[in-house]
């Protein structure tokens, strides 16, 4: 099993990216996926996760209206796109899966996944 993100690079504020995930080995179709960030000397923070039907999403308040989490079920993949990028946006980003089928429950917190992406970095220049 390997979720594999793609997407980040070197960018300026004010930009846009898209980060994309792809699972491979398994389905996620019945699990919570999610994006966490990491920045330089900093702990790994929640961003944005969204359930396995796509119905509820939830993110963290300093992203709210300018980041989007998507997921497409059929390619087995899960997206951020991100807008108006800002330099404290600077980060590793991970994208995980939840060990348990259709849940939600704790879905912020990075113990209740089971399954991680190796990160995209996302840098933004002032």
């Amino acid at each position: 099993v390997q979720l594999q993100a793609s997407g980040g690079g070197l960018v300026q504020a004010g930009d846009s990216l898209r980060l994309s995930c792809v699972a491979s080995g398994r389905t996620f179709s019945r699990n919570t996926m999610a994006w966490f960030r990491q920045a330089p000397g900093k702990e790994r923070e929640f961003v944005a996760f969204i359930s396995w039907s796509g119905g509820t999403s939830y993110y963290e308040d300093s992203v709210k209206g300018r980041f989007t989490i998507a997921r497409d079920n059929a390619k087995n993949t899960l997206y951020l796109q991100m807008n108006i990028l800002k330099p404290e946006d600077t980060a590793a980003y991970y994208c995980a899966a939840e060990r348990t089928d259709y849940s939600v429950y704790n879905a912020r917190l990075a113990q209740v996944y089971e399954y991680w992406g190796q990160g995209t970095l996302v840098t933004v220049s002032s």
